[in-house]
């Protein structure tokens, strides 16, 4: 009996999840419209405040490359379903990620360049309201989990956690990826993604030292929809990032905040002349899979990955 009702709410979550997301595509313009479109292009500004605040001495560091109150823009170049490219300059500071498909890979200047294990995953800047189709098809796999009020609106939540297999591809070295979550929010009232949660939990084990955690949240609220060929699309929108690093030893204890608020500038589908060249991984990363990958500092790694991907 208990097994049988286990059953049957997991099926009505599911059922729920697939009704959220039909709705959503239909807001958004339609399965025709998305269909249509191949790629993408954005441009849009950015504004960050960074700060680094040590627990344990309480006292706030300012090591980190960028600085508080800090102004940027970003340029990203999307091909579907797999390849994107994106670039972000603040202050004097610029990185740049992508994927061939195949590899995905960051470059900062602190860091060079290096490739990123497990699988292709979408990249979260176009997840931010720029792709609806691909949005739709990372929750199709999800679960509806409540309802939740988002400022004004009403809003079915969706979750969607990572499994075991691909959690264990995306380990890196002394890096354990065990757990990464993202619930999506859905206004009832529109069928729109307002609202996103990502969090994950990484643990690191570098031999001969002690074993460190980091616990990275992101909350994103998406703002300003406006029909792009049909589509909706959202052209404002901000984040905030609370990492917080932690270990056996009270000397790890760091909480890292930023927030960032960004608005689209420009804005197109289906741009002509984009091609699969155009995401060639740098050379000193090609021919590397993602089982492969430059030995980088994880904390360097995680702090341009936050940015970036």
């Amino acid at each position: 009996m208990h097994v049988t009702k286990l059953l049957l709410n997991c099926l009505q979550e599911a059922s729920s999840a697939q009704y959220i997301v039909q709705q959503y595509i239909a807001a958004t313009g339609g399965i025709k419209l998305q269909n249509e479109i191949h790629n993408l292009y954005a441009l849009g500004k950015v504004d960050m405040v960074v700060a680094e605040f040590d627990t344990t001495s309480r006292v706030l560091n300012s090591h980190l490359p960028v600085k508080t109150h800090e102004a940027g823009c970003f340029v990203l170049w999307q091909m579907m379903p797999e390849k994107w490219h994106v670039e972000l300059a603040v202050s004097e500071s610029k990185m740049q990620a992508g994927s061939d498909g195949k590899v995905v890979w960051q470059h900062t200047p602190w860091s060079g360049s290096h490739a990123s294990k497990g699988p292709v995953r979408p990249l979260r800047r176009t997840l931010q309201g720029l792709d609806p189709k691909t949005t739709a098809n990372m929750f199709a796999n999800g679960i509806c989990v409540g309802e939740k009020r988002i400022g004004a609106d009403e809003c079915f939540i969706l979750k969607l956690a990572a499994d075991s297999f691909t959690l264990a591809a995306r380990n890196d070295g002394p890096i354990d990826v065990i757990r990464h979550v993202v619930f999506g929010y859905f206004s009832q009232k529109t069928g729109l993604l307002m609202y996103m949660e990502d969090s994950h939990l990484v643990r690191i084990q570098a031999t001969g030292a002690d074993t460190v955690y980091m616990e990275t949240t992101i909350k994103t609220t998406l703002e300003d929809y406006r029909p792009v060929n049909g589509l909706m699309v959202a052209h404002m929108g901000s984040s905030v990032v609370r990492i917080f690093r932690f270990g056996e030893s009270a000397k790890f204890q760091v909480k890292i905040r930023i927030e960032e608020t960004w608005t689209i500038e420009e804005f197109a589908y289906n741009v002509p002349g984009l091609s699969t060249e155009s995401f060639i991984p740098p050379t000193d990363v090609q021919g590397c899979s993602n089982n492969e990958t430059k030995e980088v500092a994880w904390e360097e790694k995680a702090y341009a990955g936050l940015f970036l991907t």
